[in-house]
């Protein structure tokens, strides 16, 4: 089942998000008080694919009233290759067009080949014509990376 992510799924995700490897999570956005802004401000957009009455699946997807983003999408290892992950961003994307958003971002690690190969294979394209830049404004937001 694909359904809208609420506060009450975060032990659910963030347990999963723990078990992928490679995943990077911030200390301070990807806490719980960091995901419930997030959700606040987004309230339906971000999705989780249930099943085995245990979150498999979750794409936190919000957007600035311009242009949606995707974050942390992810699909339990035992769960890929079911369409789970392509139902999970179709729902996404309903959502944003809903609020009339007309164009969608992610970024995906050029590492990730997991990853960039679904994203080739649902139909994405990866962008050459742009550099990608951060700016930290929080240095208490560490990022560390499951070596699992």
């Amino acid at each position: 089942m694909i359904r809208t992510m609420t506060i009450e799924d975060y032990e659910g995700v963030y347990s999963l998000w723990k078990k992928i490897k490679g995943f990077g999570l911030r200390s301070v956005d990807d806490s719980r008080e960091g995901i419930e802004r997030f959700l606040k401000r987004n309230p339906t957009t971000s999705v989780v694919a249930e099943e085995d009455g245990r979150i498999v699946g979750g794409i936190l997807c919000g957007h600035d009233g311009r242009r949606g983003c995707l974050y942390h999408v992810c699909v339990d290892e035992g769960y890929r290759r079911r369409g789970i992950g392509k139902a999970m961003v179709v729902k996404a994307m309903e959502a944003l067009n809903q609020e009339e958003i007309s164009k969608v971002s992610l970024i995906a690690f050029t590492e990730n080949d997991v990853g960039n190969a679904f994203w080739n294979t649902i139909g994405w394209t990866e962008r050459m014509d742009l550099n990608y830049y951060d700016f930290v404004l929080n240095k208490e937001n560490i990022t560390a990376f499951n070596e699992q």
